[in-house]
């Protein structure tokens, strides 16, 4: 199935079931209209630019010297071609899943036991995170790890994301995603499996293990939602941390006290009045400084990439992602997860502990918006059968630092795999 222009892929939720039953598995291809091209550089061409910020530091948001980097790198050199030729290359598909139309990408491993998993991203993320990994996964002999490490990859785009279908009423949260994504590994054979996520990932995952599906063994987070609850009480009123925390422990406060406090402006209007952002489905500039205004730590290494410097993620992966938002025209429908989550909200943080007792990984990256300490994830999961603190890597750590990734999950999933 392909997407023949940027207005093309509302249709994959609008009649989900054409010509179809609702539970087959459709091949999917992505084919972007020439006109939608020559569109989205006319629009940046366009681009009508504000003043200069009036401090010297992203403290009033994204910068313009950065955006301006961004715009004339997209406008010039960024070649959409290019992710169409690596997406068309793996295989993609489309299944319809409680009336809303799932893409997927669903690779195989050529190895015997391949663990199945299915992998979660976040918001301003996209499958796009996920493509440097799925080599590395599948096929991990060629990257200097063991057979047995092998995965079979599942891939969804989250609702109203990338190729998935937009949802046309309220409802869809990390409740339903995870309802549906074990609904997605059933229907495709899988008896036995693991979940991976981070961001929106996360949540997906660990609502997925609250609901133990059949087949579910555990979970591998790279996010983890570890807060204990005197620590979440005291950084929702804005007050002094508790005592007694570990060195390790002060450090994920100040991270966390630092992102509730100056980093959480874009989650706040999404979950508030998503509807309103209009300007970003109307202008991509609009959009790309919306998305690249999501944590501090991920925004400077970002301008550091625009300005030259060489870091995990290069411009054409940054634009990659971005692009894809502006092709699906995906920007305010990916915002309505944020305001349907808010409205089954009982007031707890996204970070609070949730009580899941199967199995769990936890990465605790050192530049994710808060690097989960050994103690917190201890008390936070019942059965914790691997943590580990990566030396470098952030929010976008699949993306960022894929070969460094891949080691962690395939460690993270050994004694799971030596226990079935």
């Amino acid at each position: 199935m392909g997407i023949a222009s940027a207005g093309a892929a509302n249709l994959l939720s609008m009649h989900p079931a054409s010509a179809a039953k609702s539970d087959e598995i459709r091949p999917f291809h992505v084919d972007i209209s020439k006109a939608a091209l020559v569109d989205l550089r006319e629009r940046l061409k366009a681009t009508r630019w504000p003043d200069r910020e009036t401090v010297a530091d992203p403290s009033q948001g994204v910068q313009l010297a950065t955006l301006q980097q961004l715009a004339r790198y997209w406008e010039t050199n960024h070649d959409w071609r290019k992710v169409e030729v690596r997406l068309n290359a793996l295989p993609q598909f489309i299944s319809e899943i409680d009336g809303l139309a799932i893409h997927f990408i669903h690779v195989r491993s050529k190895h015997d036991n391949a663990l199945p998993m299915i992998v979660t991203h976040g918001w301003p993320g996209s499958i796009i995170e996920q493509m440097k990994i799925i080599d590395p996964l599948t096929n991990p002999t060629a990257h200097g790890a063991s057979a047995s490490d092998a995965f079979h990859l599942v891939i969804p785009s989250l609702p109203g994301h990338g190729f998935s279908g937009k949802p046309a009423a309220p409802g869809w949260t990390p409740v339903s995603i995870a309802r549906a994504w074990a609904t997605l590994m059933q229907r495709l054979g899988y008896t036995r499996y693991v979940a991976q996520g981070g961001d929106w990932g996360n949540a997906a995952s660990e609502v997925m293990a609250l609901q133990q599906p059949p087949g579910l063994l555990g979970i591998h987070t790279n996010m983890a939602a570890t807060v204990p609850a005197d620590v979440s009480k005291a950084l929702s009123v804005g007050g002094p941390p508790p005592a007694g925390l570990s060195t390790d422990e002060k450090h994920a406060w100040d991270q966390l006290d630092d992102f509730y406090k100056h980093g959480l402006a874009y989650a706040q209007e999404m979950s508030n009045r998503p509807q309103t952002l209009y300007g970003i489905a109307d202008s991509p500039v609009g959009l790309a400084a919306w998305m690249l205004d999501h944590d501090i730590r991920s925004y400077r290494m970002i301008s550091r990439v625009f300005d030259g410097k060489t870091e995990g993620l290069t411009c054409d992966d940054v634009l990659d992602n971005v692009t894809l938002y502006w092709l699906t025209n995906t920007g305010i429908s990916s915002a309505r997860l944020y305001w349907d989550t808010a409205q089954i909200s009982t007031g707890g943080g996204f970070f609070d502990v949730r009580g899941v007792k199967i199995p769990v990984a936890v990465s605790a990256f050192p530049d994710e918006i808060y690097a989960a300490p050994r103690s917190w994830a201890e008390r936070a999961y019942a059965e914790l059968i691997y943590y580990n603190k990566p030396d470098k890597g952030g929010h976008f750590a699949a993306w960022e630092q894929p070969a460094l990734f891949s080691s962690e999950v395939r460690a993270a999933f050994r004694s799971l795999r030596q226990s079935i």
